[in-house]
């Protein structure tokens, strides 16, 4: 009896550990919550009905990312998008930070076209000036930015994402000319760095992917695939930004981002992170610290800092790719945060 005991002990705790491997974000994201539950009752409701709002808000631009992930995927365009990422890396990374400055989706939303690219083989300079310059601005967040902080203020965060594109993805191609950062992407995400292939091996595209029954279990599979990865590391996202944004004053936020300087830019850049609420919510409280003195350059700086490295994107980003991309990351979205501040305040100050 001790024998079988034993052994199903031993089996216990090593289905215990693959789980935990394999799901920590669903088990810390369910204990977080159930501790709520029982702790502060109404703070986690609050969380619960904050996390499915969230989700159902970027549904859409999910969905939308998925889907044509998933499609290129099925029908072999994947191969053919790579290649047209081939060529002079000085227009890719350019056509890319513009193409991201003006694409609808969210940090959130562009993780599965992210992932999709990169295990094609396409150039992480490329990637990484779409990826920083996507959550910065869109249509909609030109046209609410012109309503509540102006024009030329929207044309400035609309310039710095174009920038902040460009200088990351030239800093990536120097990085990577010089031997650094090969693999990008984690293990079991995508093919990692093995997508090359598809940038020297033309296959044939089947556009009507639902002729043939691989195909079309292909398109389900990474659908299917993409967005349980995107689930878990959203819902566990969105659950520790509802408690920052409960649990963090907005009267120290005010209080810290004040005054006129340099000093302002550097901290609202730092601040931005953390202290960031979401595109369109930021808007009006930046507004309101403009009309209270906050140098304009220091709003932008939050603003920028803020959308770029906010906890969702920051947490799917993480899950995506290895830690020296991630720190990568974090770093050119908090110095390209602050340039873009430190100028738009001496053009303000012309």
């Amino acid at each position: 009896m001790s024998e079988i005991a034993l052994s199903t002990r031993l089996r216990t705790t090593d289905f215990a550990r693959r789980l935990w491997a394999k799901e920590k974000p669903w088990l810390f994201t369910g204990g977080l919550l159930l501790s709520l539950l029982v702790i502060a009752p109404s703070q986690g409701i609050a969380s619960a009905e904050s996390v499915a709002g969230n989700l159902l808000h970027i549904a859409p631009y999910l969905l939308l990312s998925i889907g044509i992930a998933a499609y290129a995927g099925a029908t072999g365009a994947d191969g053919l998008i790579a290649r047209a990422f081939t060529g002079s890396t000085a227009i890719m990374i350019l056509i890319a930070a513009v193409a991201g400055g003006l694409s609808p989706f969210c940090s959130c939303g562009v993780i599965p076209l992210i992932a999709a690219l990169l295990a094609m083989g396409v150039p992480l300079s490329a990637v990484m000036a779409f990826w920083l310059a996507s959550p910065v601005m869109d249509p909609s967040m030109f046209v609410l930015t012109t309503g509540v902080l102006g024009v030329e203020f929207a044309i400035a965060k609309t310039i710095t994402a174009v920038g902040l594109g460009v200088f990351g993805g030239y800093a990536v191609h120097l990085l990577t000319r010089a031997g650094r950062l090969g693999d990008p992407l984690r293990e079991g995400v995508g093919n990692g760095g093995c997508g090359g292939a598809k940038v020297r091996t033309a296959k044939p595209v089947v556009w009507s992917f639902w002729r043939e029954s691989e195909r079309v279990s292909k398109f389900f599979r990474e659908g299917t695939k993409t967005t349980l990865f995107l689930l878990k590391w959203l819902s566990l996202a969105f659950l520790l930004e509802s408690l920052m944004l409960a649990w963090l004053p907005a009267d120290l936020v005010v209080s810290t981002l004040g005054g006129t300087g340099v000093m302002p830019i550097v901290i609202a850049t730092v601040v931005g992170v953390p202290a960031y609420l979401n595109g369109f919510a930021a808007l009006p409280l930046v507004g309101g610290l403009i009309e209270q003195g906050m140098a304009p350059g220091a709003g932008l700086a939050f603003l920028v800092a803020g959308g770029v490295t906010s906890l969702p994107a920051a947490i799917a980003v993480w899950a995506l790719v290895k830690r020296p991309v991630f720190f990568l990351y974090i770093a050119l979205a908090l110095v390209g945060s602050f340039a873009s501040g430190l100028l738009f305040q001496l053009w303000t100050t012309i």
